[in-house]
């Protein structure tokens, strides 16, 4: 009965030994497979949210990066502003002490590049610019604003029946002002080159504009060394 007892105890303890190994492989395997099942589930939590935030994006207009980061901007000068005056700082010095050389030199860059002065180009082109020119210019003055409403009455609002030519008047500052601008115009053109008018007594040495033009150069250029040969072959034509 011991022997047998004996036998059977082995036999069980063998059998467990040798399933062991496999039930661990089939533990390891499960658990790997829980583990890809989890990171399945995370990666298609994470692609949907990704595609809702990519179809936000796309219903945003354009620019609307840009205007965020304005926004942003705007913010923060508007808490530095806050910041200074509780301090009883000025703000403009405060900004001015922060920014550096570099940056600087390339607002002043950029700043000549917005606005060059070309030159004359066009009748239409010269026009829109004095106009931007002057539209820039224009500050609104309420109290003057006030006082033409106050003195017109229902005249400041006019409607088709309504007969206004002739009854404003400007002021001393507006004329003067005028004037002023006027000066400067006529300052302005004047420094224009403009196109010289033909002298019918000049010599003609020229078979068109473009021959006209090099002769003019070659003339300036090489003038005071042909002359004396320029006035030889003209005197022996003259004979």
């Amino acid at each position: 009965l011991t022997v047998s007892v004996f036998q059977e105890t082995v036999t069980n303890t063998e059998e467990e030994l040798t399933e062991t190994p496999a039930s661990l492989k089939r533990e390891a395997r499960l658990r790997k497979f829980r583990e890809l099942h989890f990171k399945r589930n995370e990666a298609q939590k994470l692609n949907f949210k990704e595609v809702v935030e990519e179809d936000k994006r796309r219903k945003l207009p354009s620019n609307w990066e840009s205007k965020k980061a304005r926004l942003e901007w705007e913010v923060a000068e508007d808490q530095k502003k806050k910041e200074c005056a509780d301090r009883g700082e000025d703000y403009n010095r405060v900004k001015l002490l922060e920014i550096t050389a570099r940056d600087a030199a390339l607002w002043e860059r950029k700043k000549k590049k917005k606005n060059p002065d070309t030159g004359f180009a066009g009748y239409a082109e010269a026009q829109f610019r004095q106009y931007q020119r002057l539209t820039k210019q224009i500050r609104p003055d309420m109290e003057s604003y006030d006082k033409q409403r106050e003195d017109c009455g229902e005249d400041f609002y006019p409607t088709s029946n309504t007969l206004i030519h002739g009854t404003h008047v400007p002021t001393k500052e507006g004329i003067d002002r005028m004037v002023e601008d006027v000066e400067k115009q006529i300052e302005k053109r004047s420094k224009y080159s403009r196109r010289r008018a033909y002298n019918d007594d000049s010599d003609i040495d020229y078979i068109n504009e473009r021959n006209a033009k090099f002769n003019k150069k070659a003339e300036r250029f090489y003038g005071k060394y042909t002359a004396e040969i320029k006035q030889n072959l003209e005197r022996g034509t003259a004979v």
